[in-house]
């Protein structure tokens, strides 16, 4: 950034004539990156030309490095940009790849990299019914949300008291109506049911099935909850992605969809729920490009709804165009941790079995290479 007002700079010129102390942003041209030195089984996973694949990458393998080459290779190979989309759940993480991406690429030909609500809000906004919803839809956020639910159930009272609630809560839940914890154990229902799909309707079917009287008055809650969220033009982040799935599923939508991206990445693949693998089949199921990297080893985020089972599942729930399952590549080279820590780690995830994945597969993974001794 430079100013007018400087003899030092004469180049830089102010943005109109005669202000003094105007001031240009000036960008900064970047030195050329040089392509990294891959091994084979990155390589492998950078040449993947179409269909779905799962990449096992422990910790300090090249797991970025590999994503960032892959999107380039893809690019350098003809493919448009903006037909290339990657996932990954972090607002801090998406910046990220998106630096490494232009300082790799170029900013004009990097690709879109953003958060799975990001995408999502974007594509409820692209597809909101003016007619309904005067105002964009606003994200609640995780107090705001605390505190509806907080007002809701601390109603409850009154309305009892009045004869006119509709949820009937257990007898000896009453007491805890008014909570925070209760309320926080409500709003993990409400999260979890709309991550798993499910509707009031779906969760009173269960509850009743089960024998679950609570979980009857949380179905009927929810119903109220909802109608809460759309009276106030708001959504939550489960409710974001539950309603992002329910448009990607419709026919117009999905075929536009499936037309407007050729291949997906997603980082951290072991931190998706359900609602969110149901979008990735959406997008790009039925044997279409997905390129999926995760560490099931990793997978620590269930309280926050975060399911392993999408990882393991993965080479079934998204098969390849002949209906086989999806391919599973290996990055099996440790750049971070030595040959010590290593050993260490292999014997504790050897008491953390991985059926469902391939067992060569699995065994690689757990016993990379290092490239140095030591911890």
């Amino acid at each position: 950034m430079s100013s007018s007002s400087s003899p030092r700079r004469p180049s830089h010129h102010p943005v109109r004539q005669g202000m003094p102390g105007a001031y240009r942003l000036v960008r900064t041209p970047r030195d050329p990156v040089d392509p990294p030195r891959l091994d084979a089984h990155q390589r492998a996973v950078v040449d993947h030309s179409r269909g779905p694949l799962l990449v096992l990458a422990g910790p300090g393998t090249g797991k970025t490095t590999t994503l960032v080459e892959a999107v380039s290779a893809r690019i350098e190979r003809g493919a448009a940009p903006g037909r290339i989309l990657v996932l990954t759940f972090s607002r801090k993480a998406a910046v990220e790849l998106r630096d490494r991406m232009a300082l790799r690429i170029g900013a004009a030909r990097a690709p879109q990299a953003t958060t799975f609500h990001s995408f999502c809000y974007a594509l409820i906004r692209a597809h909101q019914d003016s007619e309904l919803f005067a105002e964009p839809l606003r994200l609640l956020s995780g107090p705001e949300q605390d505190v509806t639910v907080r007002e809701m159930l601390a109603g409850q009272v009154d309305l009892e008291r009045a004869g006119l609630a509709h949820v009937r809560w257990p007898d000896e839940l009453r007491a805890c109506l008014t909570t925070r914890g209760f309320a926080d154990e409500v709003r993990a229902v409400l999260a979890r049911s709309r991550e798993l799909g499910l509707g009031p309707a779906a969760l009173d079917a269960f509850a009743r099935r089960i024998g679950r009287p609570d979980w009857r008055a949380a179905a009927t809650f929810l119903a109220e909850y909802l109608d809460v969220l759309d009276m106030r033009g708001v959504l939550d982040y489960a409710e974001l992605v539950h309603r992002a799935v329910l448009l990607a599923r419709r026919q117009d939508v999905a075929g536009r969809l499936a037309a407007q991206y050729d291949a997906v990445f997603v980082d951290e693949y072991q931190d998706t729920d359900p609602a969110q693998v149901r979008l990735l089949q959406a997008l790009a199921g039925q044997g279409r490009t997905l390129v999926a990297f995760g560490d099931p080893d990793q997978s620590i985020y269930a309280f926050r709804g975060a399911d392993v089972n999408g990882i393991l599942d993965f080479p079934h729930a998204f098969p390849r165009a002949d209906g086989a399952p999806a391919r599973v590549e290996v990055l099996t080279t440790s750049r971070r941790s030595g040959a010590q820590l290593l050993e260490a780690t292999r014997r504790i995830t050897q008491r953390m079995p991985l059926t469902r994945l391939p067992s060569d597969k699995v065994r690689a993974h757990r016993e990379p290479t290092p490239v140095r001794g030591g911890g």
